[in-house]
């Protein structure tokens, strides 16, 4: 996404399913029963939509909580990726969002392409999303592993070093090498390996 994606702020109160504001310790929240939200930009378009059976928000911090979350990601009016976490937390006007436990980014380009995690975030004005933690991804090629990797707008996923790919085939897992930093292309399906050597450097294709 680029800057001049200004969000329309929807706020919770308006939604349906909302109890009546609560007071915990110098907290004050707003429950909220099945959230259901859209985020556009100024310009009409969609950006992501999110979904809770579970959430809050915070009045005075002006932040969204909720548990069991799925955020489906929107580009150019299509369904992009769809994500669930444990929990998820909203903030900075709608622009920042953060998700937690058990985060697993499924990718509508390659329907077989899934992303695990512990932990997401993303700042809208970005095109960037961030992945830290117990990095999976796996399609029915390859399986990647890495501490830390990040999605771009390009479609490419970085897996940061130290990065574990395993080739399989027929289910079986064949070869298995550890290197510097990986990069799989979602559309071509090609990954790539880079290290500080510039003179080394090698692609797969699948």
């Amino acid at each position: 996404m680029n800057n001049i994606y200004k969000l329309i702020i929807i706020f919770p109160f308006l939604l349906s399913g909302c109890k009546p504001s609560v007071t915990e310790g110098n907290i004050v929240l707003q429950k909220i029963d099945s959230l259901d939200m859209n985020i556009y930009s100024n310009q009409g378009e969609k950006i992501y939509r999110i979904t809770s059976p579970n959430s809050s928000y915070d009045i005075i911090r002006q932040t969204l909580n909720l548990k069991n979350t799925t955020i489906k990601l929107f580009s150019n009016k299509e369904l992009k990726y769809i994500i669930n976490s444990d929990e998820s937390k909203l903030s900075n006007n709608n622009k920042i969002l953060e998700l937690k436990g058990n985060v697993k980014l499924k990718t509508l380009i390659q329907d077989k392409d899934i992303l695990h995690s512990d932990y997401f975030i993303w700042n809208i004005d970005e095109s960037k999303y961030l992945l830290k933690g117990n990095i999976n991804f796996e399609n029915e090629n390859i399986i990647l592993n890495s501490d830390k990797a990040i999605l771009s707008s390009d479609n490419i996923i970085e897996f940061f070093n130290p990065v574990k790919y395993i080739i399989k085939e027929n289910n079986e897992n064949i070869y298995e090498i550890n290197s510097e930093n990986a990069f799989y292309n979602i559309k071509t399906k090609d990954v790539s390996f880079k290290s500080k050597d510039k003179r080394v450097r090698s692609k797969i294709y699948f």
